[in-house]
């Protein structure tokens, strides 16, 4: 089945959303792993829950926007999406950081 330019556009940013939920899911099990201490095993479970879970959910976006067939669109627009998060993340936390030591100095030097 041929696909039109449009579609193959729309079907890339839904594959890069779908990319940035999976990456915030894995965020959120990080903090979580750090607020709540977890044994090896735990972990490890967590993990195979959550891929298993990717997995579920990622086929069911493919199955929805290539009807179950792999692009290769697909595949690189989720890649990108969580690129895309990762580093939206990483300068969040740049910014934090550099915010609290600004506030830290203004309220040393009062």
């Amino acid at each position: 089945m041929m696909l039109g330019i449009g579609k193959e556009a729309l079907i890339f940013l839904y594959a890069g959303l779908s990319g940035i939920v999976v990456l915030l899911c894995y965020q959120l099990l990080r903090l979580f792993r750090r607020l709540v201490g977890h044994h090896i095993i735990v972990v490890n479970l967590e993990d195979l829950l959550y891929w298993l879970g990717v997995s579920v959910y990622l086929f069911r976006q493919m199955y929805r926007t290539t009807y179950g067939s792999i692009r290769w669109f697909f595949v690189l627009g989720v890649v990108c999406g969580i690129i895309l998060a990762n580093s939206a993340l990483s300068l969040a936390k740049k910014m934090y950081e550099k915010i609290k030591k600004g506030l830290e100095k203004r309220g040393k030097n009062r």
